[in-house]
């Protein structure tokens, strides 16, 4: 456990620190956006693209991984929904309610706290999941929230909803890295050593800048929600989303899937992490509650920092 501790302590503590620069204005809220921007154009990209350059490509584009982390998704997104829809929850809601139960933060905080938790080795499963979560379940959830404004089919709106996810910066990252891995190609020194200084940046100024946007969410919610309404998310994203990718990649095991233990614990802790502070800027732009989704995702990262503690320590145990 303080092996673990050692590990999760300085990265949720990064994430508090944000929280609480913004909150005092030590950081203007003008500079959020920047810093944002800055993670997700430059210093995350370089990071995906060194990982994905450093590994075969089977361990990024694995069957069994993309197959049992999908179907979850799945799981959780249809589920969340029949669960939370009612007469207060619209079903554009109860879609951004599923996209933060179903997409945790595992670019800004996964990649690199699973990387320091359980080594490099842990990146390729967690860059498959990334690629199903930015092409597929923020596709999915959008395109089920758009279907509650205008009548039109599912696959249609997922469709649009995907064109508009490959304007994301990550996965074309992702598919560069692959290239370059599937070529043996490397990058000329000047430039390689460009692209590491700016991977380096990632981590810190990611999990800070989660606290800053966490801050902001919160600060643009003037409506209070009432915890019968956001909670369910939360035990959904910490709970129940572990426990069924570890069902169903124990099934899948059992039926002959060759996904192993390590990869499986990486899945489980992937989907322990918390919602991905992302989801309550795509609730604000699509006209969804925020409030309901940006207090699910401030309350799922303050509650992840024992959950996923938790889970990693009993993921180790099991390990041997």
């Amino acid at each position: 456990m303080q092996a673990i501790l050692s590990v999760t302590v300085p990265f949720f503590a990064l994430v508090l620190c944000g929280y609480l620069a913004a909150r005092a204005r030590f950081l203007p809220e003008s500079a959020i956006p920047g810093l944002n921007g800055f993670v997700l154009f430059f210093a995350l990209p370089c990071m995906l693209f060194r990982f994905g350059a450093s590994l075969p490509v089977w361990e990024l584009l694995d069957p069994a991984v993309l197959a049992v982390y999908a179907a979850s998704m799945l799981v959780i997104v249809f589920g969340t929904v029949a669960v939370t829809r009612s007469v207060r929850v619209r079903m554009k809601d109860a879609a951004f309610g599923a996209l933060s139960a179903a997409f945790p933060n595992s670019g800004f905080m996964g990649l690199p706290l699973l990387a320091a938790l359980l080594g490099p080795q842990a990146a390729g499963p967690v860059i498959s999941t990334l690629l199903v979560d930015q092409l597929a379940t923020s596709s999915l959830c959008i395109a089920m929230a758009q279907a509650d404004d205008h009548a039109g089919s599912l696959l249609a709106d997922t469709a649009r909803s995907l064109r508009s996810a490959l304007s994301n910066p990550l996965p074309w990252a992702i598919a560069l890295g692959m290239a370059a891995s599937f070529a043996q190609f490397a990058l000329p020194g000047p430039i390689d050593t460009v692209v590491k200084m700016l991977a380096d940046a990632a981590t810190p100024v990611a999990l800070f800048t989660i606290g800053t946007v966490l801050w902001r969410a919160g600060a643009h919610v003037h409506s209070r929600t009432p915890p019968a309404l956001f909670m369910p998310l939360v035990l959904i994203k910490l709970l129940v989303h572990p426990f069924v990718v570890l069902g169903l990649g124990a099934a899948a095991t059992a039926l002959g899937a060759p996904l192993s233990p390590f990869t499986l614990s990486v899945l489980v802790l992937v989907a322990a992490l918390p919602s991905a502070s992302s989801v309550s800027l795509l609730a604000e732009r699509y006209g969804a509650d925020n409030g309901r989704i940006a207090r699910a995702i401030v309350t799922s990262t303050v509650l992840a920092f024992v959950t996923f503690t938790l889970i990693a320590w009993v993921a180790q145990a099991a390990r041997g």
